[in-house]
């Protein structure tokens, strides 16, 4: 048996990962969930924990997680999450966050242009530096001379490996993004890494914009990109809008890896969602499309393309939830894709 480490969370976590663990169960292949459904945020309103060592020896243990989603309304203070997402992405050095963005059904385009909607394209941020790493501080707090200052921190060790890692990924190219025109000492060591690794690939066509342009284009012409890699904060905004243009976040997978352990996390894009909490209507495709991921990562890869195959038919005769153009409620769409399974 191999076991899957299963933190349902918050929100539409526990509806949404339940159908990909049904889904992933239907396949037959030995997977057994260890399932940590403590870790949520009334554990943490009840008495402070959120991811115990306990917890992270499990974790280690599994070959691979799947996360539901984190936060809560109730929550205010920014550590919960942190304590969570952050200590498992540091603590296991998933320094890859990988985003695919695939436009699952025309229909689904919010572009207006047929010739432009199919996205196919993949999201490298790095994810374990940048702006995420809580240098910086506060002084005169409350006052009218607060001073708040974030800093964004880029090493040459981790910004090397995860252009690298796209490199590695892409078959035909790879766009580098930063902002190095304004944001000049991290823009540089991304530039030099870029050209430095960059040489080791003439089999690739290398790009280089900058962010705002890079948002821009996502939108104008989004099947011109194969692959991006990009820092921490400008990855996690260009992924949600390369999300939208696919057709939204409900259907959004993602993957937080470390290709040399094999550790990794897996989670839909769309966050705890506590509007629709308990009402039946979440979209579990982020979820189970996660789980393909996942899967991929086991070296399962015929059935993570089943999984997927599977989802794009449930999309394609409308067996799904409201937002892609459906009617179904978030079970009955998990239904949907076993009986295409």
């Amino acid at each position: 048996m191999t076991t899957i480490a299963v933190i349902p969370g918050d929100g539409i976590g526990p509806e949404v990962v339940e159908q990909a663990m049904v889904v992933l169960d239907r396949l037959g292949i030995g997977l057994k969930f260890d399932v940590l459904d403590h870790v949520n945020a009334t554990s943490y309103l009840r008495d402070g924990s959120t991811l115990e060592t306990a917890d992270m020896d499990r974790v280690r243990s599994g070959a691979g997680i799947l996360l539901g989603a984190i936060g809560d309304p109730r929550v205010r203070s920014v550590d919960y999450a942190r304590e969570i997402l952050l200590r498992l992405r540091f603590e296991l050095d998933l320094y890859v966050n990988y985003r695919p963005a695939r436009l699952l059904h025309d229909r689904l385009s919010p572009l207006r242009d047929p010739a432009r909607r199919a996205i196919d394209c993949v999201l490298v941020r790095e994810n374990t530096e940048g702006l995420y790493v809580d240098v910086g501080g506060t002084v005169r707090e409350g006052t009218d001379h607060e001073t708040a200052i974030d800093a964004e921190v880029s090493t040459y060790f981790g910004v090397s490996r995860v252009i690298g890692f796209a490199l590695r990924a892409a078959r035909h190219g790879v766009c580098m993004v930063d902002k190095a025109n304004a944001v000049r000492n991290s823009g540089e060591l991304w530039q030099r890494c870029w050209r430095d690794l960059g040489e080791a690939h003439p089999e690739l066509v290398k790009t280089h914009l900058y962010v705002d342009v890079a948002a821009m284009r996502l939108v104008e012409d989004p099947a011109s990109f194969e692959v991006i890699v990009t820092n921490n904060s400008y990855g996690d905004i260009l992924s949600d809008l390369a999300a939208q243009v696919a057709g939204g976040l409900g259907a959004a997978a993602s993957a937080n890896i470390n290709p040399e352990s094999g550790a990794g996390l897996y989670e839909p894009v769309h966050g705890s969602a506590p509007d629709i909490a308990g009402t039946g209507t979440a979209n579990p495709f982020g979820a189970i499309l996660s789980g393909a991921m996942l899967l991929d990562q086991l070296g399962r890869t015929d059935e993570a393309n089943a999984v997927r195959g599977a989802v794009d038919r449930a999309v394609a005769a409308r067996r799904c939830t409201v937002d892609l153009g459906g009617q179904l409620g978030t079970a009955d769409a998990g239904r949907a894709v076993v009986s295409e399974l």
